[in-house]
């Protein structure tokens, strides 16, 4: 079977919490999407992008698929980050050390040097965390925090 040119995954790990950044599945490349998630033990799925693929198969293999698609190359809207960090707040106190796989299309700016664009760059620039993603650790009395 001739594979497509995809990036592989990458894995980004910070305290208690799992991210796998991946490419954009199609039909036609969602059972190797679905192993490279088994690989990771990614049990959610964020796509903000728009639909390429049917996410019942990724569901019936207990899989959850979230959709908050934005603008490609623009920022995120205060809106969809806000549900980003209530999502990573539930799971990882739920089920510290899980992962959360995320897509987009192209995956522009996600990881390649300079493939940041201006757009983002300054929204990354003006970001203040608001601490929202605070984790009572039953060891010490510091707090975990994930800035994005």
């Amino acid at each position: 079977v001739a594979t497509m040119n995809r990036p592989a995954p990458v894995e980004l790990c910070h305290k208690n919490m799992r991210f796998l950044i991946t490419h954009n599945p199609t039909d036609s490349t969602l059972s190797s999407f679905l192993e490279d998630l088994k690989h990771y033990g990614a049990t959610t799925v964020v796509r903000v992008c728009d639909i390429t693929y049917d996410k019942t198969p990724l569901e019936k293999d207990g899989i959850t698929v979230v959709d908050w698609p934005f603008d490609d190359g623009a920022p995120p809207p205060s809106k969809l980050v806000d549900d980003w960090l209530g999502l990573l707040k539930k799971k990882f106190q739920e089920d510290p050390g899980s992962c959360v796989a995320v897509h987009c299309v192209a995956g522009l700016g996600r990881k390649r040097r300079g493939a940041i664009n201006s757009k983002q760059l300054t929204y990354l620039e003006k970001y203040r965390s608001k601490q929202r993603l605070r984790f009572k650790d039953s060891n010490t009395h510091k707090n975990k925090c994930c800035t994005m």
